[in-house]
């Protein structure tokens, strides 16, 4: 792989990262902030799902207006938004403020999630994109793997705010590689914002981009089910420590960054369809295997969870390429769109499962359940009726 490449797929994997590092290196704090401000999880986890709320409306803008303006322009004011909410978010002593904070916090992240994935269709085209998508998926699934450590150790050796102040000093190192960044859009659009805000109708009208961004969102709901109460089920039902509990998260973590690295082996000699159809049907095993049972402990969570998260890691990256092959411009709106509504059901996962259930783990084994079944239903008799065109 070319220097450059490698250098380009590094910073957008950084980009696109910016939702995992701000949420599980966050995660064990959460308990110790429940604790301090004795408020209820219910509140406390608002400072995850503002998060994706802020993340996902701002997202709606940048991508039309990044393929208006441009992408550089687009991304550094994203990242110093994220930047100045990270530092401020180190100081504040209230959880609502807090709230607020995260909110502008996914408002600057968006920035970089959606327009990494635009830059992937300015860039490359067919298999290649579906490569260098699978590859970005590796690097970044370091993320969640390397996040929750951090925040374990921070927490050991320092205090929560010290989070944030780590946050803050990522987004000063991915502005520097945007710096570098040389701008990809060639042709950009030229009409009103207005004509260019209007290019999310266009995509309403194309049904089988639609179709399979609203059908391939449904798979995220164990996974951000589990991201959203992880912290609670690991220390406060389990009783291990933070640090404990970041090893476990990363253990998951790892199995969606195994996920990607096998799609990256295999995408050659198997079609896109068929990866994603065997990564559904592998989720849908990991949650009936996670409601029987059948070990118990924190390891009853830990193993079918990783299952399902290898699963997921391996039809992200051609389930993505998938939905961006049913466009053929405004690559920027495309990803805002597709990126929006993935995000919206994460949040609504995490807010869902911080609800006082019975048993949070059975809760998340039939959402992986439910997911799996409903989106295989689905997406069978899709792909035997439609020519989604993966490889053109």
């Amino acid at each position: 792989m070319k220097t450059n490449t490698l250098k380009m797929m590094c910073l957008l994997a950084l980009l696109a990262a910016f939702p995992p590092l701000s949420t599980d290196m966050y995660l064990p704090a959460l308990p110790l902030l429940q604790k301090i401000w004795q408020r209820p999880m219910s509140v406390v986890n608002l400072t995850l799902s503002g998060f994706f709320i802020g993340f996902c409306v701002s997202m709606l803008l940048y991508g039309p207006l990044s393929d208006k303006y441009g992408r550089k322009p687009l991304l550094m004011a994203g990242i110093i938004i994220y930047i100045i909410a990270s530092f401020v978010s180190g100081f504040v002593d209230d959880i609502y403020q807090l709230i607020v904070l995260r909110v502008l916090q996914g408002v600057g992240a968006s920035s970089g999630v959606v327009i990494s994935m635009a830059i992937t269709k300015d860039l490359y085209e067919g298999q290649q994109r579906q490569r260098i998508l699978a590859y970005m998926a590796v690097i970044m699934a370091l993320a969640p793997m390397l996040a929750p450590v951090i925040g374990g150790v921070i927490m050991t050796w320092l205090s929560w705010n010290w989070v944030f102040f780590a946050q803050a000093a990522m987004g000063i190192i991915a502005l520097g590689g945007v710096l570098w960044l040389k701008e990809t859009v060639q042709a950009p659009e030229n009409v009103s914002i207005f004509q260019t805000m209007g290019l999310y109708l266009k995509l309403f009208g194309n049904l089988r981009y639609i179709g399979l961004v609203l059908l391939f969102s449904i798979i995220v709901l164990p996974h951000f089910s589990f991201i959203g109460s992880a912290s609670t089920i690991y220390i406060s039902r389990f009783g291990t420590s933070e640090q404990v509990f970041s090893y476990f998260f990363a253990f998951n973590a790892g199995a969606i960054m195994a996920g990607s690295f096998i799609c990256t082996r295999i995408q050659r000699r198997m079609a896109s369809q068929k990866i994603v159809t065997i990564g559904f049907a592998g989720i849908l095993i990991a949650g009936l295997l996670m409601h029987a049972d059948l070990v118990p402990g924190p390891w009853g969570l830990a193993l079918p969870m990783a299952m399902a998260s290898f699963f997921f890691g391996l039809s992200r990256p051609p389930s993505n390429h998938l939905v961006l092959q049913q466009v053929d411009q405004g690559a920027g709106t495309a990803s805002s769109l597709m990126i929006f509504l993935y995000f919206i059901v994460a949040a609504f996962a995490m807010w869902f499962i911080s609800l006082d259930w019975a048993d949070t783990i059975h809760v998340i084994a039939r959402l992986a359940i439910f997911s799996g079944l409903f989106v295989l239903a689905v997406w069978i008799p899709m792909v035997k009726k439609l020519n989604l065109n993966a490889d053109r």
